[in-house]
């Protein structure tokens, strides 16, 4: 017999995969929300964690009021992108039975968009203070993939050797620098390339940005 509840159990699912996405305090909020949009059209479920921080900089940058309590942040996403029921999950940062909390059941593939360097630095040395470090640190132990867009210029010295220890752990260190060699025309070009590359990293198809040498 097939049913939802079996399909819990086996870890079958309507979604072509899961994957988690942190929102921090670094700026860049457009970046996060464009991912949003193109990972629920890729038919991908959801886990998103977005700090105080990371919701007062997508206020304050393109005007959209993520609600604090997670449930209601839960809603408000699945109404703006049309999700599907369960495609977006949010969480709170203190919601440590969440399944991104554990190796047993946290998504193999996490980005972290816009990246901090505070947050950078807590995932370089293990904090797992709150539940966006703690997911990274799930991600790292368990061999998964791990995607850093990182917002700071310029990168101190300790920026720099926190960068060179994440990727010596196979992290993904892809700072939000946009290129300019696709002649775009708005905000939302430059936006799609640094989108683009995060789901080419992925391994999710994607026509909004044409490779190099296919344009």
């Amino acid at each position: 017999m097939t049913n939802k509840s079996s399909n819990a159990v086996t870890g079958q699912s309507d979604f072509n995969g899961k994957i988690t996405l942190a929102i921090t305090g670094a700026s860049g909020a457009g970046y996060a929300l464009r991912l949003i949009e193109c990972l629920v059209a890729a038919n991908y479920q959801l886990y998103i964690l977005c700090s105080s921080a990371g919701r007062i900089v997508v206020d304050t940058e393109v005007g959209v009021k993520i609600p604090s309590s997670p449930d209601a942040a839960s809603e408000f996403l699945t109404e703006k992108y049309q999700a599907k029921a369960q495609q977006i999950t949010v969480f709170g940062k203190e919601q440590w039975f969440s399944p991104v909390a554990s190796g047993s059941a946290a998504p193999k593939q996490m980005v972290v968009c816009p990246c901090s360097t505070g947050t950078m630095a807590a995932i370089c040395h293990g904090m797992s203070d709150n539940l966006i470090e703690r997911a990274a640190d799930v991600v790292i132990k368990e061999r998964g993939q791990l995607i850093l867009m990182v917002r700071e210029t310029p990168f101190s010295t300790l920026h720099l050797q926190n960068m060179l220890s994440l990727s010596q752990q196979g992290v993904t260190i892809m700072p939000a620098s946009p290129g300019f060699y696709h002649k775009a025309e708005s905000i939302e070009d430059l936006i799609d390339f640094m989108v683009a590359r995060v789901l080419d990293h992925l391994g999710i198809a994607q026509d909004i940005m044409p490779r190099w040498g296919y344009s």
